[in-house]
């Protein structure tokens, strides 16, 4: 399928059962931590800085998690000597994608706050020529867009405005579709996308109820979003306040716990005085923290 002008692309319309599948699928993702936001770049005009993000930013910043460290991996994944491939003469390259979601990226991130891309000389290049930059190089300014996109969002406050969902949404669709249309390339290649790859073996350890009972209270992830960790049949549970089904954590170690349903894995953090202060996400290669609250 031929990318269409960058422009047009930028605002595909959202499947309507994409947002949802993705809230069944990652309660562990997308209920848990979340660092606190930085604050904004001051300027005379707009002297106060930003809320913190909400819960349903919280939503959006998880979904971003998900599709833009796909990405990376899948890009991470394709052979340098591969970054030439077209199913078929129609379609854009491999290398042509990468520099694309870059550009796409800058453009739409840039909508969120006062956070602005400083462009080099080389940004003006043709889209041709980036495209057969060296794949560390694509795949590094890819990232580079993404971590923009991060300090982006952290900055954006609460969703207070239809502007701003309607910027999310094309965003994360964006990035959503050129996913599906990398994995469909992998699999083409004879590759498995990130997303079709088992979750790291791990070995759950014994931990007794009173020890798992010390994790067990309210965990505030943004506000109106929270975590509930409870003990059922000794075993330690965490529910979001979103209403989702209640995920069992594993003990991995008397600190390190994970999920068996996703790739996620939760680090409590402790006081002098050794009681639980709070945990700390670790997912899509992101760390995100939350603070417990009783």
């Amino acid at each position: 399928m031929p990318l269409p002008n960058k422009r047009l692309s930028l605002m595909r319309r959202i499947s309507l059962t994409l947002l949802p599948a993705f809230a069944a699928f990652a309660i562990p993702g997308y209920a848990l931590a979340q660092t606190p936001a930085r604050p904004p770049a001051q300027s005379p005009a707009s002297p106060a800085p930003a809320a913190g993000p909400d819960g349903v930013m919280l939503v959006f910043e998880r979904f971003a998690d998900v599709y833009g460290s796909r990405l990376v991996a899948a890009f991470d994944s394709i052979p340098a000597g591969r970054y030439d491939y077209r199913p078929t003469p129609a379609q854009q390259p491999v290398g042509y994608i990468a520099q694309h979601l870059e550009d796409a990226n800058y453009a739409l991130c840039e909508r969120f706050s006062d956070v602005k891309h400083r462009r080099a000389a080389q940004d003006s290049l043709a889209d041709t020529v980036k495209a057969r930059w060296p794949k560390d190089t694509l795949v590094e300014r890819l990232r580079a867009s993404l971590r923009f996109c991060d300090s982006a969002l952290d900055r954006a406050g609460g969703l207070r405005s239809a502007a701003l969902a309607s910027s999310l949404l094309a965003f994360e669709t964006d990035l959503a579709e050129h996913y599906s249309q990398l994995a469909t390339y992998m699999r083409l290649l004879g590759l498995i996308p990130p997303s079709a790859l088992p979750p790291k073996p791990r070995t759950a350890i014994a931990l007794s109820r009173a020890a798992l009972a010390k994790y067990v209270g309210l965990y505030r992830l943004a506000p109106g979003f929270e975590l509930r960790l409870t003990l059922k049949d000794d075993s330690l549970f965490a529910q979001a306040s979103t209403g989702n089904r209640p995920v069992q954590l594993w003990p991995e170690s008397p600190n390190d716990f994970f999920v068996k349903e996703a790739d996620a894995q939760v680090t409590f953090k402790w006081d002098a005085r050794g009681a639980v202060t709070g945990l700390v996400l670790h997912q899509y290669g992101r760390d995100r923290a939350g603070a417990k609250v009783h």
